[in-house]
Parts: C-alpha cells; structure tokens; sequence
C-alpha cells in the first residue's frame, strides 16, 4: 500500500495542474498583435480562386437562409391563428438558427456574413477590401433573390401574394421614422455582436471564442426578431429584405423598401465606429 501511495504522490506532482479547457489560462503564451488595415482594393485577389469560393459560399448561405425563413413565415402566415404555427417565436428562432448554422458553416470559406449589413460593417472597419465588399453583396442579393423565387414556386403564385410574401414593411400604427429607428437598433446589436464575437484580441485571450463565434451572432438574430417582427417584419438584412420584395413586387412593399436598406447600413456603421473607437482602445491583457 505504501508503494501506491508514493506512486499517486509522485503522479500528480510530474504533471502542471491543468486549467479548465477554453479559458485565458490556456492561452498565456499566445501574444496578440493588431491585424494591418485590409487595403481598399487588392487586384491579386481578382485572380484567386478563393475569391470566387468565398462568393459562391456567400450566395448559397444567403439562398438557404430566404428559404427557410420565408417559408417559415408562410407557414405562420397562412395558419387560421397563431396556436395552430410556430408563431412569432418560431419565425425567430428559424431566422436565429439558419445564422448559427450557416455561420458555423461559412466561416472558414468567406467569413459567413450573409447580409449585405454585416458586410459593410466589416468593410468599415478595414477587415475585407472594397472588391470584396461588392462582391459578397451582389451574391448575397441574388442569393436571396432565388430563395425567395423558390418559395414562391412551392407556395404558388395567388397563394405567396396573399401571405405577403415575407416582404418587409413598417406595421399598422408605426412610422416610417419607428420602422427606420427599429432597423438601425436591431442591426447595431447583430453588427456588435459580429465585431465581439470575432474579435482578435478575444480570441488570442480565450482560445473558446472561434469556436462559440455562431452561437451569439445568431441568437443576437433570434432577439432581435422577437423585439422587432410587431414592426417591420425585422430587415437587418438588406438582402432579405431586397430577396423578398422582388419576388412579391407589390406597391407597398416598395414603399417602405429604402427603409431597409438605410437603416441596416445606418447601425452597422454605429457598430463599426463604436468598435474602432471604444472597444479596441481598450488595451490587450493575457490573464
């Protein structure tokens, strides 16, 4: 029994103590040093192959994610009450879910921002060039163009005009000015949420947050859903917004479309500024 004993003592004394998995401890040897500035344009990137991948990831996420959304608002749309659908909460958690899964999914190829907004805000913040920028646009756009054009296949043409399509529009009893408030809000939160989740100094300090990156950015999606579907619908995502109102083209959903693309850019700009000048001003500690 002795001989056990000094075997255990001299065991857990060969090796450190070690420290939870994800935490700073695991990480103090990882030095952090500020990424240069993404140049405004970079013509090498025109010829590579990673380019384009990351376009065409970029329109498949944005397809995958009209189609599910919107066809979840359907379902919600045509049901006889709200009892008989997933309701309001399960159009948000169907918006919150497809971002985490899509995220998860993308990150590695393109970033995962399937929204023009996200896009923007980065590209403020000097993380992707202007070429770029553009590109994952336009393919976010068409992307929810034919998502949208494929529920709308499914749904039938009389049946999709008369659910409304999942067009964005400012509800009964608010303002334009509401709906404009309500969009540079609600993307402010995703665009913060995107810049914390992702940031540099965040990751060299906790080797946990990469990985956990989806999981807040999709469920800062579902909240804002919550808040916002009595609204506008919820747009954040110019894109969606564009996808949807293109493929039901009626007046008044036109009407109020520019409010979806201001007031997303609006608060993703906000998010940038306040992430350059507030949040990475404050100075780097390894714990």
């Amino acid at each position: 029994m002795e001989g056990k004993e000094e075997d255990v003592r001299l065991g857990a004394n060969k090796f450190n103590e070690r420290q939870p998995i994800g935490t700073a401890a695991q990480s103090q040897d990882k030095d952090y040093k500020e990424p240069p500035p993404t140049p405004l344009f970079e013509a090498s990137e025109l010829s590579s192959w990673s380019f384009y991948r990351a376009g065409i990831a970029e329109f498949i996420a944005t397809f995958l994610f009209l189609y599910i959304t919107v066809l979840t608002v359907m379902g919600v749309s045509k049901s006889p009450n709200k009892c008989a659908s997933v309701g309001i909460q399960g159009i948000a958690w169907a918006f919150g879910g497809m971002i985490f899964a899509l995220v998860y999914c993308t990150a590695g190829i393109s970033g995962g921002h399937i929204n023009p907004a996200v896009t923007f805000g980065l590209f403020l913040a000097r993380k992707l060039t202007l070429t770029r920028a553009v590109f994952y646009m336009v393919m976010q756009c068409l992307g929810a163009i034919c998502g949208a054009g494929v529920v709308k296949g499914f749904e039938g043409k009389k049946q999709y005009s008369l659910q409304g399509g999942g067009a964005n529009v400012v509800a009964h009893g608010y303002t334009k000015g509401d709906g404009l408030g309500a969009e540079i809000i609600g993307t402010f939160v995703l665009v913060y949420t995107v810049f914390s989740a992702t940031d540099a100094k965040r990751s060299a300090r906790d080797s946990h947050v990469p990985i956990l990156a989806p999981l807040p950015i999709g469920f800062a999606v579902f909240l804002v859903h919550l808040a916002t579907i009595p609204i506008t619908g919820t747009g954040i995502n110019p894109a969606r917004s564009l996808g949807a109102a293109i493929i039901f083209n009626k007046d008044h959903a036109w009407n109020d479309h520019w409010i979806f693309w201001v007031g997303p850019f609006i608060g993703a700009a906000l998010a940038a500024l306040y992430h350059q000048v507030v949040i990475r001003a404050i100075p780097f500690k390894s714990k």
